[in-house]
C-alpha cells in the first residue's frame, strides 16, 4: 500500500485501490448511505481545505501540540506499563495511524524500544479484516498485540472489537486511544474531549491514504481492506509536519489534567437523539474528533457547542468549517463532549 509515511514508521496492511474506485462528493455518498449502501462501498472525494481553514487548523496544531504530546505519552507510560516493550501496536486506519507512529517514536524516545506498528481496517457492521489478522498472528504472539485508534466518540469500533476479536484466541479487544471522552477505556492519554490536530484534515495528514474500502468486486477473498492513494495531494501533505510538531513537545514526565465524567458518553448520545428527534444514533457523532469529520466528509445537519465552550480557541476550526458549509452552530449543554455533529436525515434517500 503507498502512503507518504516512512516504512519504518507503520507497515500498511491494505490493498491499494488506486485508481479502481471513483470518490464521490459528499451528498452522494450521503445519499447512497441513507439510501442502504453500506459507507466502506464508497470512496470520498478529498480535497485541500479553504485558506482560512487551514489557518484555523495551522493554529490549532501550534496551541494544541503540547496537550497532544502529553496525551502520547500518558497513553505510552500505561501501554509500557500494561504490555511491556514486547507490544505490537495494530493502529485502526485511518484516524489511529497518525497516534500509533506518535506512540511508536514515543516509546523509542522514553524507553529506547523500537515496537511494531502495523494499520490494519476494521469497519462498522462489516468487522476487523480477517486476511490482515491472519497475517499478524502468524508473524506475532496473540497477546502482544495491542489496537491502536485515535480517539472514542460513542464507542461503536470498541464494540466491534469486541465482538470481532472473540474469533481470535489470547488477541484482547483492549484499546488504546489518545482521548476517551465518552469513558469507556482507562488505556487512553486523557478522558478529555481534547482537540487533537490530526482529527481536523482527512488524508492529508494521514499519509495520502484514504479511508478503507471493502466491496466484493474490488477486494478478493484473500485480499486485505482497500484503500487509495491520493498523489495528486502530495504537495498539500502534511503527515510529518503533524507528527514532528507533536514529537518536538515530548517530555519524559507526562502531567495530564484527568478529569472523568460521571456515567457514559452513550446515555448521553441517547438523550441527545431522544431531545432532536433522531432515529439512528449513528447520525449523531459527539466529541471534537468526531464532530470535525462529520463537517469534512459528511452532510451534517447541525452542530452542538457545550455552552461552556462558546468562542475557545480548540474549537475555531469547527466553527470556520460550519460556516463555510452554512451548517448551523447551537449552543447546548453537554457533559462528556465539548461538541457534538449531527448528520442531516435526507429525505430524498
Amino acid at each position: 500500500m503507498r502512503s507518504s509515511y516512512k516504512e519504518d514508521d507503520v507497515t500498511l496492511l491494505l490493498k491499494d485501490i488506486t485508481g479502481l474506485v471513483k470518490p464521490q462528493p459528499a451528498k452522494e455518498r450521503e445519499r447512497l448511505i441513507q439510501s442502504g449502501k453500506h459507507y466502506s462501498e464508497m470512496l470520498p472525494e478529498e480535497y485541500v481545505p479553504t485558506k482560512e481553514y487551514m489557518e484555523a487548523y495551522k493554529e490549532a496544531l501550534r496551541v494544541y501540540a503540547g496537550a497532544t504530546a502529553q496525551a502520547v505519552g500518558k497513553l505510552a507510560d500505561k501501554v509500557i506499563d500494561a504490555r511491556g516493550r514486547d507490544v505490537v501496536l495494530v493502529s485502526l486506519a485511518r484516524a489511529g495511524i497518525p497516534v500509533g507512529i506518535l506512540l511508536k517514536r514515543y516509546i523509542k524516545f522514553k524507553y529506547h524500544a523500537d515496537v511494531c506498528h502495523y494499520s490494519i481496517s476494521i469497519i462498522r457492521g462489516r468487522g476487523i479484516d480477517g486476511n490482515a489478522m491472519k497475517y499478524l498472528l502468524k508473524n506475532h504472539a496473540p497477546e502482544r498485540l495491542l489496537f491502536v485508534d485515535g480517539w472514542i466518540g460513542k464507542g461503536a469500533i470498541l464494540n466491534e472489537l469486541k465482538k470481532d476479536a472473540a474469533a481470535y484466541e489470547g488477541v484482547s479487544p483492549e484499546i488504546a486511544v489518545l482521548a476517551d471522552p465518552a469513558g469507556v477505556t482507562e488505556l487512553c492519554g486523557t478522558h478529555e474531549d481534547i482537540l487533537i490536530p490530526s482529527s481536523c484534515l482527512n488524508c492529508t495528514v494521514s499519509g495520502l491514504v484514504s479511508r478503507t474500502f471493502l466491496r466484493d468486486d474490488i477486494i478478493g477473498e484473500e485480499d486485505f481492506h482497500g484503500a487509495a492513494f491520493y498523489g495528486e495531494l502530495l504537495e498539500a501533505d502534511l503527515s510529518y509536519e503533524f507528527i514532528e510538531a507533536i514529537e518536538r513537545e515530548f517530555t519524559f514526565v507526562s502531567e495530564v489534567r484527568d478529569v472523568r465524567v460521571e456515567g457514559s458518553g452513550i446515555d448521553e448520545v441517547r438523550e441527545i437523539a431522544e431531545k432532536f428527534g433522531i432515529a439512528d444514533i449513528n447520525f449523531i457523532k459527539p466529541g471534537i474528533g468526531e464532530a470535525t469529520r462529520v463537517l469534512l466528509r459528511r452532510v451534517p445537519w447541525k452542530v452542538l457547542i457545550d455552552e461552556r465552550h462558546k468562542g475557545k480557541r480548540e474549537l475555531e476550526h469547527l466553527v470556520r468549517l460550519a460556516e463555510e458549509k452554512n451548517v448551523p452552530i447551537e449552543y447546548y449543554p453537554l457533559r462528556h463532549y465539548k461538541c457534538c455533529g449531527i448528520i442531516k436525515k435526507l429525505a430524498d434517500a
